[in-house]
């Protein structure tokens, strides 16, 4: 299994540095809708504390809890990948602190430095490894519920 990392830690000091240059912080009070499933993803944010939800909508009404974010995860990489489109939505789940990082400006300075981009993708690579698996398990846990198996 892959191991969780935090994007900030996991990149080397004087990339780290660099990117943080690019941040702003921001703040969303409990129950703030940080974006929504199908919105434009121009942006991404990295947990200083609180926690987030990440969810997706079964219907008009109901939604359902796939992930819960906390202090130093990555909060958004639809921005990187066509058609930059958030695949979830991300809901303040108790007030929230973040580092957020415009895409547009983070991605023109990836080409410029190519280390730093190469090192980004890798961590965020590495981010949603770990996320499938950790959903992998998750089905695998329901899948074996329904059908009376025990684990």
């Amino acid at each position: 299994m892959t191991k969780a990392i935090k994007l900030l830690t996991a990149l080397p000091h004087h990339q780290r540095e660099r990117l943080m240059t690019l941040a702003r912080e921001v703040y969303f009070p409990e129950d703030t809708r940080i974006f929504e499933s199908g919105g434009h993803a121009d942006r991404f944010w990295v947990v200083r504390s609180g926690a987030v939800s990440l969810d997706q909508r079964l219907n008009e009404v109901q939604r359902i809890t796939v992930a819960g974010l906390g202090a130093g995860d990555l909060l958004g990489w639809s921005w990187l990948f066509p058609p930059y489109e958030w695949d979830f939505g991300a809901l303040a789940f108790t007030p929230v602190r973040a580092y957020e990082f415009d895409a547009a400006t983070v991605l023109k300075v990836c080409e410029a430095d190519t280390a730093l981009g190469l090192s980004l993708v890798r961590c965020v690579a590495e981010v949603l490894a770990h996320r499938l698996e950790m959903t992998r398990g998750q089905l695998m846990e329901q899948y074996a519920i329904r059908r009376g198996f025990v684990l």
